[in-house]
Order: C-alpha cells, then sequence, then structure tokens
C-alpha cells in the first residue's frame, strides 16, 4: 500500500504578506487587483473569508462584503522566494515529490513509511518544521492515494492533519459533498444536482456511461475515485514541455474585447516564467473552457522562438479568432509556449535551394 501526503499552505500569499508586515496580523487581507481596476481575489486570509471573501471573486464585490480589508497587488517574486524554502522541507523528507503550485505538493512517503500511521507522524513533523522555518501553516493529508490525501489536506484548515485509511475511505467518500470531489467545478455541480447527486453515495450510483456523458473521458476518473480507486503515481518535476497560464472567470464571459485583454495579460506572464527559466518557445497555444464545460485549444508556430510576452499576447488573440468565442460564453482562458529550448540556442534553419 502507498503512503502519500498532500501538503497545502493554508492561504498562501495572504499568509506571507501577514508574516513580513506585522500590521496586518488578524486583519482581513486580500491578495489580488484593485477593485476600481476590475481586479480579481488571487487569495485572502482567513479573517477576510469569514465575510465570505474567496479567491476568484471580482475585487468590487470583496470590497462590498468586507469594506475594512487591506487590498495588495500580488508579489510573485516574494512568493516564489519563500515557495523554494518550503520545498527544501519537502525533499528533506523524500525525494519523491511532485509540486502541484507554488503552494502545495503530493509526497510519496511508501519507501520510509511502514504505516499510514508512521506517514501521519511523518507529516505532523513536516507541519512543524515548516512552521518553525519558515513561520508559516500547512495542512496536510495521508491517505493511501492521491485523490484521498488532496481531499484530506481541506479538510480540517488551517494547519489540519487528516487521515484516511482504506477502512475510513468508503464512509468518508459517501458523505463528501459532490462540490469538494477534485476537478468537479461550479458547471460539474450543476449537473449532477440535475440528477439529484449530491454526495459520494450519489455519485456512485451513476453508470461509467453517464459519467462519460458529463465529463467526457475524465467520467472514468470519478467512477473510480468515488470507489477509493487512484492509481496516478506521484511525478517528479523535470524539464518542462511548455510554459502556460490560465485563468478560471468569476463569470461567464461573451465579450470578445475583455478576453484579448486577459490573454495579453496571461502572455506578459508567461513571458515572465519563460525568461525565469531561461527558456523560448517555438509555438504559441490558447485554451478555452466553455460554459458547458467543452474545451478547446489553438496553436501556432512562431517565425522564431520567442518568450516576449507581446509576442505571445498577439498571437494568442489571433487564435482566438480560430474559436468560437464570440458566440458562446467562455469560462476558462490560458495561453503558453511549447517546443521549448533554452534561450539563445542556435536554431537549425531548412533552407529551400531552387535546383535548375
Amino acid at each position: 500500500m502507498r503512503k502519500i501526503i498532500h501538503v497545502d499552505m493554508d492561504a498562501f500569499f495572504a499568509s506571507v504578506e501577514q508574516l513580513e508586515r506585522p500590521e496586518l496580523r488578524g486583519r482581513p487581507v486580500i491578495v489580488g487587483g484593485a477593485p476600481q481596476r476590475r481586479g480579481v481575489v488571487s487569495t485572502c486570509s482567513y479573517e477576510a473569508r469569514k465575510f465570505g471573501v474567496h479567491s476568484a471573486m471580482p475585487s468590487s464585490t470583496a470590497l462590498r462584503l468586507c469594506p475594512q480589508a487591506v487590498f495588495i497587488e500580488p508579489d510573485h517574486r516574494r512568493y516564489q522566494r519563500i515557495s523554494k524554502l518550503i520545498r527544501q522541507e519537502f525533499f528533506r523528507l523524500t525525494p519523491l515529490v511532485e509540486p502541484m503550485s507554488i503552494d502545495e505538493a503530493y509526497l510519496d512517503v511508501t519507501g520510509i513509511c511502514p504505516t499510514l500511521e508512521a506517514a501521519r507522524e511523518a507529516a505532523a513533523k513536516l507541519q512543524e518544521d515548516i512552521f518553525n522555518k519558515v513561520g508559516l501553516t500547512a495542512s496536510a493529508g495521508v491517505s493511501y492515494n492521491k485523490f484521498l490525501a488532496k481531499t484530506a489536506s481541506d479538510f480540517r484548515k488551517p494547519a489540519g492533519l487528516t487521515m484516511i485509511t482504506p477502512a475510513d475511505a468508503p464512509a468518508f467518500i459517501d458523505e463528501l459533498p459532490i462540490e469538494k470531489f477534485y476537478g468537479i467545478g461550479k458547471v460539474g455541480v450543476q449537473k449532477l444536482r440535475t440528477v439529484n447527486v449530491r454526495c459520494g453515495r450519489d455519485l456512485k450510483q451513476l453508470s461509467p456511461e453517464i459519467l462519460k456523458s458529463f465529463f467526457g473521458k475524465a467520467g472514468l476518473f470519478y467512477y473510480g475515485i468515488v470507489r477509493g480507486v487512484d492509481d496516478r503515481p506521484v511525478e517528479l518535476e523535470g524539464d518542462p514541455k511548455s510554459i502556460s497560464r490560465e485563468l478560471t472567470l468569476p463569470y461567464d464571459c461573451c465579450n470578445l474585447r475583455e478576453i484579448r485583454v486577459l490573454l495579453r495579460m496571461l502572455g506578459r506572464k508567461v513571458s515572465r516564467r519563460a525568461a525565469a527559466k531561461n527558456l523560448v518557445g517555438s509555438s504559441v497555444f490558447i485554451k478555452l473552457k466553455y460554459a458547458d464545460f467543452q474545451t478547446v485549444t489553438r496553436s501556432m508556430m512562431l517565425d522564431t522562438p520567442s518568450c516576449d510576452g507581446v509576442v505571445i499576447g498577439n498571437k494568442a488573440v489571433q487564435l482566438l479568432a480560430r474559436t468560437s468565442a464570440a458566440n458562446r460564453p467562455v469560462r476558462l482562458v490560458g495561453t503558453g509556449i511549447s517546443q521549448l529550448s533554452p534561450a539563445g540556442e542556435t536554431v537549425l534553419e531548412q533552407l529551400n535551394i531552387p535546383f535548375g
């Protein structure tokens, strides 16, 4: 049996701000775009969450719910610096680490923990080490697969630690609200509620065919996890095949101008990430998810490999014209570069020689 730990930092961006600015501790802190500029909440402190503020909410709505909140523009360089310190603690425990984002990761401790109880003790020690060395709290979940470990880490936030054993799993999954299943978003929840599915016990009654009609190929994944089956391995971080950024919108958007603005903004973020890794891409792609949950991608080759944010944004806008966004509401937008190579590397080009 595998022993998997999922670690998720608590309100990471906001917690970093409160850590480095003591005057913010105990106050509602919202990290994201300014309300005056139609910004969106990236994350918020637990003090702000008490007022109903949550990530992906328009900042103007957050301000209305919590007028006394302190709004802070994200400082990703600072968050990345703290994230590296946290990852060092992960790797002190095990080399089998799969970072999922700047503030969460899976750790496979099967080789060093003979039992799940030993894995729980290792997770508790890891939480203690992160707090002592970095000053931030983390929540952790321990189980025999990735789905249950991740679900467990969200069960008692903040600073929680939950273990789900094979004996516990059936009852735990049966009672789990459908919106707590990893990957099932608001549209998926609405679809399932039309057939009276509100928790894991209800989800378990649906056939693979029905789940595939709702979620495509992902339906088979949900058929497995609701039965406690998830064989996905913890995958080590290797050379990236692409660099991308995406954004789930707080509302279904039909305005092409807004989507173009978002694509150019995401293009700049992709540029900064690529430059930090000293990489360029030969191809630009976009990803759209429509309101009905259908996902489409479009891509095009560049004349010259690049990580320039303006180039990426311009190409992304060109690709938008090859979608149905003008006629279908969009709930997620993303862009990125692929076919990566080191910046400055000589690119060989096939020449066409006009033989007589």
